[in-house]
């Protein structure tokens, strides 16, 4: 069942709030609750991420109806990214290098901007690029 598109550039728009505080503060903890999120958004769709939830209940309700539908599977790839990087960025963090978590965390943050401002979102066209390259190779 194909989902609302704002959906998952609503997520992103949280997630980039999330991880600019870490990159300021430098807060294990919040980056933590930012990995649980992503493994909720990858595990279960982004549907049943923290912020899915959040867009279904709070925010969708004082919406029009979506014009625009996608498929939940490269969101929910994209969340098994941020997962990657923010695990990273959390294994920086809190056994080093410091660099390792800085740059994770800042990697996951510019992929979350450009989905929630330009709604490109570069996790989706990875999971295109991985489907296209295993098409060919069957």
């Amino acid at each position: 069942m194909d989902i609302d598109a704002r959906g998952p550039r609503f997520g992103a728009a949280v997630t980039a709030v999330v991880l600019a505080v870490v990159l300021v503060t430098g807060s294990v903890w919040l980056l933590a609750w930012q990995t649980l999120a992503f493994l909720l958004g990858a595990a279960g769709g982004v549907s049943r991420s923290p912020y899915g939830l959040l867009f279904r209940k709070a925010v969708r309700p004082r919406l029009g109806p979506p014009t625009d539908l996608e498929a939940p599977e490269p969101p929910r790839f994209a969340q098994a990214v941020g997962l990657l990087f923010a695990g990273l960025g959390l294994v920086g963090y809190t056994l080093g290098p410091d660099w390792l978590g800085l740059a994770a965390t800042g990697a996951a943050l510019a992929a979350a901007f450009l989905n929630a401002a330009f709604g490109y979102c570069l996790g989706c066209e990875l999971y295109l690029l991985v489907r296209r390259v295993a098409v060919r190779a069957e």
